[in-house]
C-alpha cells in the first residue's frame, strides 16, 4: 500500500502540483486573461469577450503578491486595464482617463482633461454594428478623441448615471478609471480614484468571444483582435 501511494504521489501528484505552480506564477505575474461579464466597457468590449492581459505592461511582481521586483512603466490616459476594485475587491476593467497630476472633468458626458475637451464624432457604423439591438434606442454611440487616442463611447442622455461631475485633480500615485459605456458603468465617478498597486496590467486583445446572450454562439470575428 505504502509503494501504491509513492507511486501515485511520484507519478501523478507530484508533477500536477508542479504544473499548476507553473501555470499559476505565469498567470499571476506574467500574462492572464480576464472574462467580462458585463457591458461597461461596450462597445469596445462585449459581455462574453475573455481578454489578454499583459502583467509585464507595466512592472514585474512576485506570483501571487502585489509586491513589486521591478518597474518600467506606468498606465497612462487612454489605456484599458485591469484593476482590483477598491469598491469590494473583484477584478474590473476600465479605462485610464486621468493620470496623477491630471485634472479631469465630465460635461454631459463630454469628456475634459486639463482644460481641454475631447471631440466627438459619429462612429463607425461597423462598431454601431456589433452591438446590433443590444442597446437602448436613446443611446447614442460615438467616437471620442482626446490627448491624441481615440475610441468608441456609447452614451444615453436617459439614463441619468452620472453624466457630469465637477473638475477634481488626480492625486499621485493613483488614477481615474471609467467604462466606454459611459452611463452603465461603475468606475471612479463612485469608487473613487484607484491606487497604483491595484493596477494588474493593461488588456491588450479579445482572444476569445461567445455571445452570451443567443446561446453562447462564438463571435468569430472578435478572436484575436486588438484594443484600443
Amino acid at each position: 500500500m505504502k509503494e501504491r501511494v509513492s507511486w501515485v504521489w511520484r507519478e501523478w501528484i507530484r508533477p500536477l502540483l508542479v504544473v499548476g505552480i507553473v501555470l499559476g506564477s505565469f498567470r499571476s505575474a506574467i500574462a492572464d486573461w480576464n472574462d467580462v461579464p458585463s457591458g461597461s466597457m461596450k462597445p469596445t468590449i462585449l459581455e462574453g469577450d475573455r481578454v489578454f492581459v499583459n502583467k509585464l505592461a507595466y512592472d514585474l511582481r512576485v506570483p501571487f503578491t502585489y509586491v513589486r521586483l521591478r518597474r518600467w512603466a506606468d498606465p497612462v490616459r487612454g489605456d484599458i486595464v485591469v484593476l482590483i476594485s477598491p469598491h469590494d475587491g473583484k477584478r474590473l476593467v476600465k479605462r485610464v482617463v486621468g493620470t496623477p497630476g491630471d485634472t479631469v472633468e465630465l460635461r454631459d458626458d463630454r469628456l475634459i482633461v486639463n482644460g481641454h475637451q475631447a471631440t466627438y464624432a459619429p462612429a463607425d457604423p461597423r462598431t454601431v454594428a456589433v452591438l446590433g439591438d443590444d442597446r437602448p434606442a436613446s443611446a447614442i454611440v460615438e467616437t471620442e478623441t482626446s490627448g491624441g487616442r481615440d475610441h468608441a463611447v456609447i452614451v444615453d442622455p436617459l439614463a441619468g448615471s452620472m453624466p457630469t461631475f465637477s473638475p477634481v485633480k488626480v492625486p499621485a500615485g493613483r488614477y481615474l478609471v471609467m467604462g466606454d459605456n459611459r452611463d452603465n458603468s461603475f468606475d471612479s465617478r463612485f469608487f473613487g480614484f484607484v491606487d497604483r498597486e491595484r493596477i494588474l496590467g493593461r488588456a491588450v486583445a479579445v482572444v476569445a468571444s461567445l455571445d452570451i446572450r443567443h446561446h453562447w454562439i462564438p463571435r468569430w470575428g472578435r478572436f484575436f483582435s486588438g484594443l484600443s
